[in-house]
């Protein structure tokens, strides 16, 4: 099996984000990016399935500026990955869901796999739109919100459950599929130090800026104009009270007739 996982780099959860000078995008001075969130677990379902069904293959795939991309897809051959793929984004073009999964189209379309399989959303933008319109672009089913993805080498097809506001579904579907996965069977694994080290000197292979812009075409007419950051939050009013339902009194109170939000 032919496994595809596809990662984001993403400024680790405590990095103190900030508007740049001119406040068109995000200052990424001095952040540390890293491989997080759903990705996580799509890297170790990606594992997990290699270790399940031998002769498999995992190659991890990462879109972005040179030096992000790569620690992130180190991280990922540290973990046990086979081989890795570097996009370079084109620079100074900030991609929006649609246009990323055109980028991450010209990475799968280098070989062929069973298996796209990446987090359901990412750990910044957290739009969760691009499982299905990477699908939509390579002319595959794509699922997201995925669960207990297994492979059934009886009938020759994946199954797995997705979650979704009317209750779980089951599926059953042969390959090749884009999977958008919301957790692994086991929680995302360490990579040793041996492992780490030899990371450090495996080769990445790499799909050139201009190849990636190519593949765009004209940049989109949309783009951010200003960043902001949230408003200070102010200091927390203390309910001083007796019995739980003074407290309760004073908070409706406080809602109805100060915040006004209560009727």
């Amino acid at each position: 099996m032919e496994i595809l996982v596809l990662v984001k780099p993403v400024p680790e959860s405590e990095s103190r984000l900030r508007p740049s000078p001119d406040g068109r995008q995000l200052d990424t001075e001095g952040v540390k990016f890293v491989l997080a969130g759903y990705d996580e677990s799509a890297v170790e379902q990606a594992l997990l399935l290699k270790e399940s069904v031998p002769g498999s293959k995992v190659r991890a795939v990462a879109l972005g500026p040179a030096a992000r991309a790569e620690e992130v897809l180190r991280a990922t051959l540290a973990l046990g990955c086979d081989a890795a793929t570097l996009l370079e984004a084109p620079p100074g073009r900030e991609l929006d869901g649609a246009e990323t999964a055109r980028a991450l189209a010209l990475a799968a379309a280098k070989g062929p796999a069973d298996l796209i399989l990446l987090g359901k959303q990412s750990g910044d933008q957290e739009t969760g739109i691009l499982p299905t319109a990477l699908a939509a672009r390579i002319g595959r089913p794509g699922f997201s919100n995925v669960l207990d993805l297994r492979w059934d080498p009886g009938s020759n097809r994946f199954r797995f459950a997705r979650a979704t506001e009317a209750g779980e579904e089951r599926w059953e579907v042969p390959a090749p599929l884009v999977v958008g996965l919301q957790q692994a069977w086991n929680d995302p694994r360490t990579a040793k130090l041996q492992n780490i080290l030899r990371s450090r000197k495996l080769p990445i292979d790499r799909i050139p800026a201009a190849e990636v812009a190519a593949a765009l075409g004209p940049a989109p007419r949309e783009s951010a104009t200003k960043f902001l950051l949230p408003p200070p939050r102010t200091g927390a009013k203390m309910i001083e009270y007796g019995r739980p339902e003074e407290a309760a009194e004073q908070l409706v109170r406080i809602l109805r007739d100060t915040a006004r939000v209560l009727p």
